[in-house]
């Protein structure tokens, strides 16, 4: 039980140390080059190519010295848009060199969300993937001429004049390759890194503030808790875009010096080749890609491999131990913890089922809780005092952190976004006039003091190892059919790992039309914010304040017995929407559909 109380203490100190000491990422980093100066750091899958720490220390010095021709200054924003590929971390390491910042855009974004995080972000510049050169196009027109454009990949001139933008490779091919200058005054551990966009619980993706702390801490933890090892060769294959990929996996090589395998694209049925392939001793995932290793005919690759370690969040029970007991991982890493929390919890000695641990026996070592909540508002429950109400072991609660901006393990720093981050922090939680984070997530403690995950909060639900936003997706919906009401949610489907989004949508006239409006969709939202399932109907529950209620339509879910409204399901392989009757119905809940 006291095996958590090390973790923070270790991570204290040596972020203390660093703190006094002036240091940053990239002079961390710096320090792992210098201890493996010819050792693999990343290789990239797609390819075959390896980058030795040298190498990538100097294709970061290159970037630095290239950022700073294009007259970019510490603290201005360059926007990340690309598949997964080491190059991605030389980018946004070699602009920390120089104090510019990157925004790390999810490389599924279209239209007005890409628009708005390139928006919010602030940024001067956008370097894409030619991969993603289409949706760049679509765009074009309405991001700002003064955004200077670069693309990296096999692009056409044409193409390139199309979209006015420059050709990073041979741009970076003639940089210098010594270390830049250190920018001034110099970039500590408080300051900004780079933003990963979080859909937290309602709107648009917010731009999530990493601070050079935060990067180590949450890489660090998983380094500690896990009991990594300095010759690890982890397998990465969740995109660069989020801070499991991109700090729990990428970090372990900066901070630590192990070497990644960067894969450009899960695939389940190449995973365990892959890793037989480059040796791999750790594995990432998401609930998701346990579940698809599962669903894989049995290979002789699945038991030859040496991955001891499987490192990542939302695996159930049931997934958890037929993951192990067929695949031979002898440990799983599940741990607890959004990009931008102060509340983050690890699972250190493979409980099953449960995503971290904090001692009843001494609470205030770790300061975090579970605290009442109303779970259809999502608003804090608290006594006579105004103080917010601790939960019993088996009582579902929202686990908080208390802030200090002080405390590098437990200061929040936000988003880009003032609101977002005002509406995220609480105030006379544990005590008068403290302040605490608001993870937006319900757990649950037993008597040990083992968490375990309940659902997701407020307006969000988790599918494809992807956060949708309820409010996002109602808004390009609605736009999509002139303004109609729309309810979005997620829907429970026995044996599958998340929620599969179902949208209610109002039809007075009876002129709905399934495949225009998936034409449509198709274009609009990525695959996994698409509709599984729909639901028309003449009208929509609404509260007093004109909100959808949507409690009503989450408990009939999909069910057409419950229900005279149509239900249609989105056959993805067919790529039409097809109406569920009570034979298809039953077939998608007894596991006989692909979703």
């Amino acid at each position: 039980c006291f095996r958590c109380f090390p973790l923070p203490a270790d991570l204290k100190v040596a972020l203390w140390r660093y703190m006094r000491n002036g240091s940053n990422i990239p002079s961390i980093f710096a320090q792992t080059v210098k201890l493996h100066p010819n050792k693999p750091a990343l290789i990239y899958e797609a390819t075959g190519e390896t980058w030795t720490f040298t190498q990538l220390d100097e294709l970061s010095n290159a970037v630095a010295h290239w950022a700073r021709g294009q007259g970019l200054v510490s603290g201005d924003v360059v926007s990340l848009f690309m598949e997964s590929r080491p190059l991605q971390v030389a980018l946004w390491l070699g602009l920390a060199k120089v104090g510019v910042e990157a925004a790390l855009i999810n490389f599924n974004l279209r239209h007005d969300s890409l628009l708005h995080c390139l928006g919010v972000s602030g940024s001067r510049a956008i370097v894409f993937g030619a991969e993603l050169a289409d949706a760049m196009l679509e765009v074009n027109s309405s991001v700002s001429q003064s955004i200077l454009r670069f693309c990296t990949g096999e692009i056409s001139t044409e193409h390139l004049a199309n979209l006015g933008s420059q050709h990073l490779d041979p741009l970076l091919a003639s940089a210098a390759r010594y270390p830049p200058s250190p920018c001034s005054p110099p970039k500590n551990m408080n300051d900004r890194l780079f933003y990963i966009y979080t859909s937290g619980t309602t709107g648009l993706p917010k731009a999530a503030i990493v601070v050079h702390s935060r990067y180590y801490r949450i890489a660090a933890f998983g380094y500690f808790a896990f009991r990594m090892r300095p010759d690890d060769i982890i397998y990465d294959c969740l995109p660069l875009y989020h801070s499991a990929g991109n700090i729990v996996g990428v970090g372990q090589c900066l901070i630590h010096g192990l070497t990644v395998v960067v894969k450009k694209k899960f695939s389940a049925s190449r995973f365990w080749e892959d890793c037989i392939k480059y040796n791999c001793t750790v594995v990432q995932y998401i609930g998701e890609i346990c579940r698809y290793l599962l669903s894989q005919p049995v290979r002789p690759s699945e038991k030859g491999h040496k991955v001891r370690l499987a490192v990542g969040n939302g695996l159930r029970p049931s997934v958890w131990e037929a993951f192990t007991e067929r695949f031979g991982v002898a440990q799983i890493g599940e741990f607890y913890g959004a990009t931008e929390c102060n509340c983050s919890i690890a699972n250190m000695d493979g409980k099953v089922g449960a995503c971290g641990f904090n001692s009843r026996i001494l609470p205030n070592v770790y300061p975090i809780r579970l605290v009442r909540v109303d779970e259809d508002t999502m608003e804090l429950v608290r006594n006579s005092r105004g103080l917010c109400v601790p939960c019993r072991p088996g009582e579902p609660g929202l686990l908080v952190g208390r802030i200090n901006q002080q405390d590098p393990l437990r200061r929040f720093d936000g988003y880009a976004n003032q609101d977002a981050t005002r509406k995220k922090i609480a105030h006379n939680v544990f005590k008068k006039n403290d302040s605490a984070y608001l993870s937006g997530d319900v757990l649950v403690m037993d008597d040990f003091g083992y968490m375990y995950f309940r659902d997701r909060g407020g307006d969000t639900f988790r599918w494809r190892g992807e956060n949708v936003s309820t409010t996002e997706v109602e808004g390009i919906l609605s736009s999509l059919l002139c303004q109609t009401d729309v309810a979005v949610y997620g829907v429970a489907v026995p044996g599958v790992e998340g929620k599969a989004g179902m949208a209610a949508i109002v039809d007075t006239t009876g002129s709905f039309e399934c495949n225009s409006f998936l034409q449509k969709v198709q274009q609009a939202l990525p695959p996994y914010a698409r509709p599984v399932f729909l639901r028309i109907s003449p009208h929509v529950d609404t509260t007093g304040t004109f909100k959808i209620q949507k409690t009503r339509l989450q408990r009939e879910g999909y069910d057409p017995r419950l229900t005279t409204d149509q239900i249609y399901f989105l056959n993805a392989r067919a790529g039409r929407y097809e109406a569920v009757e009570e034979e298809l119905y039953n077939a998608i809940t007894e596991g006989k559909v692909s979703l």
